[in-house]
């Protein structure tokens, strides 16, 4: 029976029924909904709206509910539509006027808009903790190749030499920002619905901030309409999603190249690899791949938030119905991606050597070599143009630049002494750094014990 047949005259058709439902997606919202439910209840009995006997009533049939749900006796119907309406409706069998009371002074409209913010707080705390785990196990592994040098890249080509705990930092850092900025969606998506009704408010004597303060919510949201018709919360957390996932798909993108035949930089675990159908010899990163796929995955379920509210007047409209859907794959999505992410980088294999190896060849001591000359007096541009004929000349004569003897390169400038070869050691290199967050040693070392 349709909670809301009262109005209407004929039956829904069935293709219209199954497809207005939603609770094939937003059952997983039972225990928020159950939450907000009790929550009301109590509000409803403070406030002298409800009985003290009808609330307690309603609380102690709705957690027992909640146990059958969870224990898989509780069959969900598409003719009560969503989570709020099959709740109620079996509350309803089981109290039958008590029940029907539990709606008074809400609308669907607040009661999912409360249920969504309650589920979102819960994941965003969750991805959090994920995000600081991945962060200590990047800080491990940073502290373990301190001094492990490698090629740093611009375009993709040697650049200039870092440490791979320099490299791996960098990476800390973006992760350090997607936790700020799921904190402040947090807070973003800490105001209370709920007690706005439809979107006009109630003519019943509510307390919000009491809903407010039992739910953990830090305030209430101010205006009705906006209330139930905002979703820019779940907008915000899309949005963290995304960038998140960005972040491990470039990570991903490095490893699956260091993996390679061609750098052998690192070797993912056995464990996080597959093989192939056809060739015997292959160890492929399938995992590094798949977070890099999912993360268009996820880019998707933001467009599709974005879309759907674009054109939509205030206040709530059904379209909105189908915001849960992106929200949950976007977060499960993230947070798997995370938890796989964290285990691979944790058991991969470092192959220092072969690092160390690359860095010492491309010319990466090219900039110090040219600094060395700028310390002798020479302006910068007049550096760089020495020193770049200086690597054609080593291109052409199959040479490093610390393998050109003295006369070779005084033969570039009369500036260079014994003392250049000193400059050009990859490590003297990395040591001679001095600006705040370079790769030095002594600043990586300060960044470890940030």
């Amino acid at each position: 029976m349709k909670l809301w047949k009262g109005r209407f005259s004929k039956a829904e058709n069935s293709l219209a029924e199954e497809f207005n439902a939603s609770i094939d997606v937003d059952q997983r919202l039972y225990k928020q909904d159950i939450t907000g439910s009790i929550t009301h209840a109590k509000m409803l009995a403070k406030q002298g709206i409800l009985s003290e006997e009808e609330a307690l009533a309603i609380e102690s049939s709705l957690l027992d509910i909640q146990r059958e749900i969870e224990s898989g006796k509780v069959d969900f119907t598409i003719e009560q539509e969503d989570i709020h309406m099959n709740i109620e409706s079996i509350l309803t069998e089981r109290l039958g006027q008590t029940g029907k009371k539990l709606h008074t002074a809400r609308s669907r409209n607040d009661q999912v808009a409360v249920d969504i913010r309650l589920y979102l707080k819960d994941e965003i705390r969750t991805i959090i903790v994920l995000l600081n785990e991945l962060n200590s196990v990047l800080t491990a592994i940073s502290k373990e190749n301190r001094d492990t040098v490698m090629p740093g890249y611009t375009h993709l080509q040697r650049a200039q030499p870092v440490t791979l705990a320099f490299h791996l930092m960098a990476y800390r850092e973006m992760f350090r920002r997607d936790i700020i900025r799921f904190e402040n969606c947090y807070e973003g998506t800490d105001s209370m619905p709920l007690g706005a009704g439809a979107l006009a408010g109630t003519t019943y004597n509510t307390d919000r901030d009491y809903l407010a303060m039992q739910l953990g919510f830090s305030k209430i949201c101010q205006n009705a309409m906006d209330a139930v018709s905002d979703r820019d919360f779940a907008i915000e957390f899309l949005s963290c999603c995304s960038i998140t996932m960005m972040h491990l798909s470039r990570f991903c993108e490095e490893l699956i190249i260091w993996s390679s035949s061609e750098f052998r930089f690192v070797e993912m675990d056995d464990a996080f690899s597959t093989g192939s159908s056809i060739m015997p010899q292959k160890k492929n990163p399938d995992m590094a791949e798949l977070i890099r796929g999912k993360t268009g995955r996820v880019y998707g379920d933001l467009m599709t938030l974005l879309s759907i509210m674009k054109g939509l007047p205030l206040a709530y409209n059904k379209d909105m119905q189908e915001d849960k859907q992106p929200v949950f794959d976007a977060g499960d999505t993230l947070k798997s991606s995370l938890t796989i992410f964290t285990q691979m980088i944790a058991a991969m294999r470092i192959n220092a050597d072969v690092m160390e190896q690359a860095a010492k060849s491309g010319f990466m001591n090219a900039t110090d070599a040219a600094d060395y000359l700028v310390s002798k007096g020479l302006p910068f541009r007049e550096c760089h143009e020495i020193i770049g004929r200086i690597v054609l000349y080593c291109i052409g004569h199959n040479k490093a630049i610390e393998e050109l003897t003295l006369n070779e390169l005084k033969s570039f400038s009369d500036k260079f002494e014994e003392d250049i070869y000193e400059k050009v050691d990859i490590r003297a290199c990395i040591k001679a750094k001095k600006s705040k967050g370079s790769t030095s040693f002594e600043s990586v070392e300060l960044m470890l014990t940030e």
